[in-house]
């Protein structure tokens, strides 16, 4: 059923992915072309990231990958002539830009229809100060408040309100400019940068509910004014760090049905009101003290949390939110359990977790603190029977080097004073920490004071804190078989259980396997659409899910939580590949923890599994599908560090073998293989320590050099040496440097240009289809670094070796799939920087 008169459709999407708007909007894009497209518009798509699905020709009938600015849009209006724009699915960039061509006039000129919000709504879910006349007519609660223009003006409100107070700058994203501020001095600064950020250069200073409980309601609504409460989402932070990087929980946990109820009638009241037909995102702070309940902001569109709702409960509301928006109603589509969609009612014997990713050890000096402004990368979702096996799922999908809570970092080595005095200050580490402050015996209440996190959740962490005690009485041998159970049903990996214990993970999984305890799958079926289910593991219940006897099944793994380095472009890779099998004829299984992603969309495959990435969990899917292989060179580095340990339980890895791969890790073996093709490198050595370190710089014809740990992706802790004491430094600083991961140091190359080549090989034959040159010398990361595509300033003798280079590695290492090329280009002579045997973040870019 169409809109009459609308035959073609505008979709804005959110451009680069900066902190606060990341893939979910792909994720989001993507839905809503499908949707449309089955609907029978034709879709004209704009956005300026290439790494995305949605970018895809496929996906839409134009597509245009072009700079989102008012300009380009009005000259892209003007070619195809859309009937309609749907805007709140693109992120605040889509939001900003459909109220800017609106104020333009564009979209009155060519006629233009704004459809699945108006844009008297966008105003006043985002003008700070209609937003809080409208909350005032509907009797919501709002914190006391006001708003400003200038800094003068947030002095003279402050002086009614009383510190502390909150910065909140209207029309920004993931609280861009915003923050708490104690003092005269931290508003002046605060204010300034948030009214030069803010659009209409406006902020709202609002009194602080530092402590309250943040509580958020998805609600969808349809033209028929029907509305339905998809999810509930509990901040377990409380409020004062942002939704981003608090880790939350759905459904609600500890807040009673009358909360609940009172939260989802006043969230349709403000829906119904701002009228959006679609998806929004309600956040509320309830202080538990005195019952108050107040608003704190809307998102009129599709946002990072709508992303969450939709994976924790199967309701795709992107989706959803495009097909209203075209004129079907909620009674229109169907609903596997009551008929159609408007009789929903979030159900599911489940709990989901969500707990944010950071990148705060790759910016020297950044204060590890978390607030009002989000700082999360990325994020992972567990889903699981049992709150404490949920939060032990999330934190070994994380893939920040631990399998479980205890003793992170140096924590288990501090006082219970010294863990309570840094819980005060949010951090990324805040639930590491507070796991051995439980263990030296910190109270609830001492850390409740400390946190505001409720004494449920304390609780929780309380039990698990004592299982591991108990099984740390017997260290050296695995723990009682009553003990081992317990552990496993409550989430303790077989990794952690191995490391905290000093004895092998391999035996933890055969002992426990013996014993018949082994992950049973749980389905969560997709609302909206017929038959389609998706599959999460537990301990705690049998298995429910039946896997096919095709013999034409391949497994493909994910790359987790975005974080810098490793994001969109992999999963990009992840999409592709299962695409490209459904073609083929394959049956394709995909695994992956990002709630953000088009791979974890429920019909990018035929089956996925909502898992961490881990050797656990995979290898128990690979037993249970039995596919004909798995795929691990397009999930970035987060497959590959498993890789071997599936080979060596027998797991058929396609594509280049885990040797080939290892190869090219290992800077000894890579430079060995190069010289014996006859192919420079800069010089370099390896070294464990100082005087190791400073020998080698001696001999490779000393400073700068370029030192780096081995096996790491995005050039982590990659750093150019210009003397002793930097090299000093460094080593001291340097993590985890053995014997087999040894510290890279190589000649640093003067004035070099460094160019990257793509290529794909069959074995035997390699293609390559692009040379990119970079704009920046080398130095700066590639992933840093402009670049160009053809090269301009390359000499057609440099780009002839590039690519017979490229051809001669491609052919040793027996690479079968994709590889990634970076070379460094010094007094016109070529030498190879590494070779990547696996997806880059350069793929999409030149597909």
């Amino acid at each position: 059923m169409k809109i009459e008169g609308i035959d073609k459709v505008l979709i804005i999407g959110s451009g680069p992915i900066v902190i606060g708007q990341a893939c979910e909007f792909d994720y989001s894009g993507t839905q809503a072309c499908k949707a449309l497209r089955e609907q029978g518009y034709k879709i004209v798509l704009v956005n300026s990231n290439p790494a995305t699905i949605m970018t895809d020709p496929v996906m839409a009938d134009a597509t245009y990958i072009e700079p989102l600015n008012v300009a380009r849009l009005t000259q892209i209006i003007e070619k195809e002539r859309p009937q309609a724009l749907l805007p709140n699915l693109g992120g605040q960039t889509g939001l900003n830009l459909a109220s800017a061509l609106s104020k333009a006039g564009v979209l009155d000129k060519y006629g233009v229809k704004v459809i699945g919000v108006n844009l008297d709504a966008i105003e006043r879910g985002e003008d700070r100060e209609i937003f809080k006349e409208t909350m005032q007519k509907l009797g919501i609660d709002t914190p006391r408040s006001g708003i400003c223009h200038s800094v003068e003006e947030a002095e003279k409100i402050v002086s009614e309100i009383g510190y502390p107070v909150v910065v909140r700058p209207a029309y920004t994203m993931g609280g861009a400019g915003g923050g708490f501020c104690y003092n005269v001095e931290e508003l002046r600064t605060i204010c300034s940068n948030g009214l030069e950020l803010s659009m209409t250069h406006q902020c709202l200073i609002e009194e602080s509910i530092l402590g309250w409980e943040e509580l958020e309601v998805e609600v969808v609504r349809d033209s028929k004014n029907q509305m339905i409460a998809i999810c509930f989402i509990e901040n377990i932070d409380p409020v004062g760090v942002h939704t981003g990087d608090s880790f939350c929980a759905a459904p609600f946990l500890t807040i009673d049905k009358k909360l609940e109820e009172e939260l989802k009638e006043k969230a349709f009241k403000i829906v119904e009101s701002i009228g959006v037909i679609g998806g929004t995102n309600v956040q509320f702070a309830h202080d538990p003290k005195t019952g108050r309940v107040v608003i704190i902001e809307i998102n009129p569109r599709t946002s990072r949390s709508s992303a969450l709702a939709s994976k924790a409960t199967g309701f795709p509301i992107a989706l959803i939110s495009a097909k209203l928006a075209a004129g079907l109603t909620l009674d229109q589509i169907p609903y596997w359990r009551d008929g159609s969609l408007e009789k929903y009612t979030p159900s599911g014997d489940y709990v989901v977790l969500k707990f944010a990713r950071w990148a705060f050890e790759k910016f020297r000096g950044v204060d590890d603190c978390l607030g009002t402004q989000m700082k999360a990368v990325g994020e992972v979702m567990a889903i699981g029977k049992t709150y404490k096996e949920t939060l032990q799922k999330a934190i070994r999908g994380l893939e920040n080097g631990r399998s479980g809570l205890g003793f992170a970092k140096d924590f288990n080595k501090k006082s219970k004073e010294e863990l309570l005095e840094m819980l005060k200050t949010p951090s990324s580490e805040r639930h590491f920490q507070m796991y051995e402050a439980i263990r030296k015996g910190a109270t609830d209440e001492e850390i409740f004071v400390a946190t505001y996190e409720k004494a449920y959740f304390v609780q929780q962490m309380r039990e698990l804190v004592e299982l591991e005690e108990e099984m740390l009485k017997t260290p050296g041998r695995l723990p009682a078989d009553e003990l081992l159970i317990k552990a496993k049903k409550d989430g303790f990996s077989d990794k952690y259980i191995a490391k905290i214990l000093g004895i092998r993970e391999k035996d933890v999984r055969k002992k426990r396997t013996e014993l018949g305890v082994v992950e049973g799958w749980c389905a969560v079926p997709v609302s909206g659409v017929k038959d389609q289910y998706y599959y999460y593991s537990t301990y705690n219940c049998k298995d429910e899910s039946t896997a096919s006897t095709n013999p034409k099944k391949i497994m493909i793994l994910g790359g987790g939580p975005n974080r810098i380095g490793q994001g969109i472009e992999f999963d990009y890779c992840c999409c592709h590949a299962a695409m490209a099998l459904r073609e083929m004829g394959y049956e394709t299984i995909m695994v992956n923890c990002n709630p953000e992603t088009v791979s974890t969309d429920y019909d990018t495959s035929d089956k996925l599994y909502f898992e961490p990435v881990c050797l656990e969990d995979v290898l128990q899917i690979y037993h249970k599908e039995k596919p004909a292989g798995v795929i691990v060179q397009f999930g970035g580095q987060t497959p590959l560090n498993i890789a071997r340990a599936l080979s060596d339980e027998g797991v058929k890895i396609l594509g280049t073998s885990i040797d080939s791969i290892d190869i090219a890790e290992d800077r000894d073996l890579f430079r060995k293989m190069m010289d014996q093709l006859g192919i420079p490198m800069p010089e370099s050595g390896m070294a464990t320590n100082i005087d190791e370190a400073l020998a080698c710089v001696k001999q490779i014809g000393g400073y700068p050099v370029m030192i780096r740990p081995s096996f790491v992706l995005g050039g982590r802790g990659m750093e150019v040496i210009y003397d002793e004491n930097m090299l000093r430094e460094y080593v001291a600083k340097a993590v985890g440097v053995t014997p087999d991961r040894p510290l890279l140091i190589d000649r640093f190359l003067h004035n070099a240009l460094e160019c990257e080549a793509d290529a794909l090989s069959d074995g035997e034959h390699v293609y390559i289809p692009s040379v990119m040159e970079h704009v920046e010398l080398a130095g700066v990361h590639s992933g840093d670094s402009a670049c160009i595509i053809p090269p301009v300033t390359i000499t057609k003798e440099n780009l002839a070796t590039i690519k017979d280079y490229t051809r001669k590695i491609a052919e040793a290492l027996h690479v079968c799939g994709l590889m990634n090329m970076q070379y460094a280009i010094e007094d016109g002579k070529v030498f190879v920087l590494e070779a990547n045997p696996r997806a880059s973040r350069t793929v999409p870019l030149v597909s």
